[in-house]
C-alpha cells in the first residue's frame, strides 16, 4: 500500500493568523470563489436554516481556518450577524487573525470562569464577531463534549444569525466529531495534492458515525493543471473554489 509523505505542520498561522483575502482584497477572483462557497452552502440546506456550521479537515495544516474565516467574512458582508468560534483549543488561530485577546474565550466559558460578554470580540469586519479559544485547557475534548457546550451553542445561535465553528481536524482528536454531532452542518476542507485519500475517507466515516450533517467538501489549494478537465478552470493558487457533494475519496 502506498502512503504519501505527510507535510510538516505549517506554524505560520499559529504565529500570525490566516489571510483574510475576502476583507483585504474583496474584488479578487479568490474572494469571489469564497462567496460562491457561501452561496452553495446556503443552497445545500433549503429545508432548514443553518444556524451553526462546523469547518474541519482530515489532518492539521489543511486550510480549514483560512476557509472558515474567509467564508464568515462573506456571510457578514451580506448583513448577517456572524460569530466565529475558535474550537481548536490545541492550535488556536482566530485571535491572531483578528488581533484580539485570547485571555478569555471558549475554554473559560466551558470551565465556568468567564462571562459571555468578555469572551466575544467585535472585529474590523462589520457584523462579524469572534470568540477565541481562550487559554489552552488540559481536557479540550471533555469540555467540548460537555452539556455546557450544548447550552452555549444554543445561546449563541439565538444571539447571532450564524455561528461558524473552527474545529480541530477529525482524524487527530475527537473534538470535531463531538462538535459536528451538535451543529446544523459540517464542511470538510480538502487540500488538493496534500490530503491523503485514505485519511479523507476515514474523516468522512468518522463524521458519519456521529450522524453529522455533512454539507459537502471544499477543495482548496488547487491549480490549473490539477483542475482542468475535472473541476473546470483556474481558481487561484490557494483556494480551489469547488464546493458541494463529497469528492476526492474514490480511487478513480
Amino acid at each position: 500500500m502506498f502512503f504519501k509523505k505527510k507535510p510538516k505542520l505549517d506554524n505560520e498561522s499559529l504565529k500570525n493568523g490566516v489571510g483574510l483575502i475576502t476583507y483585504n482584497d474583496p474584488t479578487s477572483t479568490i474572494a469571489e470563489q469564497f462567496r460562491t462557497v457561501r452561496t452553495n452552502i446556503q443552497f445545500s440546506s433549503v429545508d432548514k436554516q443553518l444556524k451553526s456550521i462546523v469547518f474541519t479537515s482530515s489532518a492539521p495544516s489543511e486550510g480549514k481556518s483560512t476557509v472558515s474565516n474567509n467564508v464568515a467574512v462573506t456571510w457578514a458582508d451580506q448583513g448577517k450577524s456572524v460569530l466565529i468560534v475558535d474550537a481548536d483549543m490545541r492550535r488556536p488561530t482566530v485571535h491572531r487573525t483578528f488581533r484580539t485577546s485570547n485571555a478569555i474565550g471558549l475554554s473559560n466559558l466551558l470551565a465556568g470562569t468567564g462571562s459571555l460578554d468578555d469572551a466575544i470580540h467585535s472585529t474590523v469586519v462589520e457584523n462579524l464577531s469572534v470568540m477565541p479559544s481562550g487559554p489552552i485547557p488540559p481536557n479540550p475534548s471533555e469540555l467540548l463534549g460537555s452539556s455546557k457546550m450544548v447550552n452555549l451553542l444554543g445561546v449563541l445561535t439565538t444571539k447571532f444569525d450564524l455561528v461558524i465553528i473552527d474545529a480541530p481536524p477529525v482524524n487527530t482528536v475527537t473534538d470535531a466529531q463531538v462538535l459536528a454531532a451538535r451543529a446544523d452542518g459540517t464542511v470538510l476542507v480538502v487540500p488538493q495534492g496534500i490530503a491523503d485519500k485514505a485519511g479523507v475517507r476515514h474523516a468522512k466515516q468518522m463524521l458519519e458515525t456521529v450522524q453529522a450533517n455533512i454539507l459537502g467538501a471544499i477543495l482548496n489549494r488547487a491549480s490549473a493543471e490539477k483542475s482542468t478537465g475535472y473541476y473546470g478552470g483556474y481558481y487561484g493558487g490557494y483556494y480551489g473554489g469547488y464546493y458541494g457533494g463529497y469528492y476526492g475519496t474514490d480511487d478513480k
